[in-house]
């Protein structure tokens, strides 16, 4: 008999018997785990702001008008320059004017002669009714010129003060401390007491004011919250419109006592220092407010939560080397995380790429990813009720954090596929 063919059975025999061995201990122990990245759940305080549009405004506006007639003789500042209260600005022709004060003056002096007259006539009458050489009507005569010549002096002396005002008032002064404009009038002009046009205008620029507006819902319900600020511990953050931030902080100082009824809203004034004067009247800036202070919340990022098709947001966690679902509940955002108030337990590993290679219950190993960190400054841009409510949309939405973890667009997109199923 043939050793050759005994051979080959013999092997294909063991092939048959050795070849299904690895499959079917591959399918008795399950797929391997797959690799996921994920970030810990830490706690944190949280500042709930509002980012509130607004313009600068001078802390105190003064508009400069003569209080009596003239020729603009001189103006006595620099345009554009920082004034004290009480410096001149214009001079206006005074010769009028002085010769109402030598006129003034004169007539106090006639009142003053005539009022010491009045006096001694008084005194002689008194004399001769008391020595019965007089009567009573000459008496009563006497007194009376006399108070009437003392009211005569009253009025003559007040006409001269009236005169030295008007005087003075012809060199018009600063009644503010600030920045003056330009001039409007130039010497030799003839301007009026009380005219409507202002000659120039003082602004206090140190510190000024941004009057925001912001709904007035929005506003009690952050006061009503358990940590909600008070107005007068409030540190307001100013951007400039060039995106940076202004360097020093801001107070609220005052809120308008009442709602808009058209718009529901309120108006908020907000004072910030300005040594410098970089802050000028009518400039555009956008203010951060804190609203409310949050504790114990979480900073997740918006491409590791998903919406199912109730709109519930979820993230998923690993949980004994499987992938775990967990509800959440959503506050605000913060730049690209979203910050989540319940749902997660201090340390939980959230999962935030590698969505698309798992699901939950599956099996997963994890690499340590970023851990999120608040945006500097930054506000709220969007409520919850404005975030993706679909789980497609959360997808979508991935695509804008995508600078938080490299795969972060397509794995929540396909997270987002696999929690929709688990909407109840």
């Amino acid at each position: 008999m043939p050793r050759t063919p005994i051979l080959l059975s013999l092997g294909l025999a063991a092939a048959l018997a050795l070849g299904p061995a690895p499959a079917a201990r591959a399918q008795e122990d399950g797929p391997p785990p797959t690799p996921v990245t994920v970030i810990e759940a830490q706690p944190t305080d949280y500042t709930v702001t509002a980012r509130l549009p607004g313009r600068i405004k001078a802390s105190t506006v003064s508009e400069v008008r003569p209080q009596v007639a003239g020729i603009i003789r001189e103006r006595l500042f620099e345009e554009g320059t920082v004034i004290e209260a009480g410096q001149p600005l214009y001079q206006i022709e005074s010769d009028t004017y002085a010769a109402a004060v030598a006129a003034a003056q004169a007539a106090v002096a006639q009142a003053q002669a005539n009022y010491d007259l009045s006096i001694r006539e008084a005194e002689r009458a008194q004399e001769l009714f008391e020595s019965n050489t007089g009567s009573a009507q000459r008496l009563d005569s006497a007194v009376a010129a006399r108070d009437a010549a003392d009211a005569a002096l009253q009025l003559a002396k007040a006409q001269l003060q009236s005169a030295e005002i008007d005087l003075d008032r012809t060199t018009i002064r600063a009644a503010i401390s600030g920045v003056i404009g330009f001039s409007q009038v130039s010497t030799g002009a003839l301007v009026a007491a009380q005219q409507s046009n202002p000659l120039t205008t003082i602004r206090a620029l140190d510190p000024v004011h941004v009057d925001v507006t912001q709904s007035a819902n929005d506003l009690l319900r952050w006061q009503q919250t358990q940590h909600a600020t008070t107005p007068e511990n409030r540190q307001a953050t100013l951007i400039l419109p060039t995106g940076e931030h202004y360097p020093q902080r801001g107070e609220l100082r005052a809120a308008e006592p009442q709602v808009e009824p058209t718009t529901g809203m309120i108006t908020l004034r907000i004072s910030f220092p300005n040594p410098q004067h970089l802050l000028l009247p009518g400039l555009y800036v956008e203010v951060i407010l804190p609203q409310a202070e949050e504790k114990d919340v979480y900073l997740v990022p918006q491409s590791a939560v998903m919406r199912d098709t109730q709109g519930t947001p979820h993230a998923w966690v690993v949980e004994n080397d499987t992938v775990a679902v967990r509800t959440l509940e959503v506050l605000t955002s913060d730049g690209s995380n979203w910050v989540v108030t319940a749902g997660l337990e201090p340390g939980d590993q959230i999962i935030t790429s590698g969505f698309q290679k798992t699901g939950p219950g599956a099996p997963v190993t994890v690499i340590p990813g970023q851990q999120p960190t608040p945006a500097a400054g930054a506000a709220p841009d969007a409520a919850p009720d404005a975030s993706p409510d679909t789980a497609a949309e959360a997808g979508a939405d991935a695509g804008d954090a995508a600078d938080a973890s490299p795969d972060a667009a397509a794995d929540a997109g396909d997270a987002a596929d696999a929690a929709a199923p688990q909407g109840n």
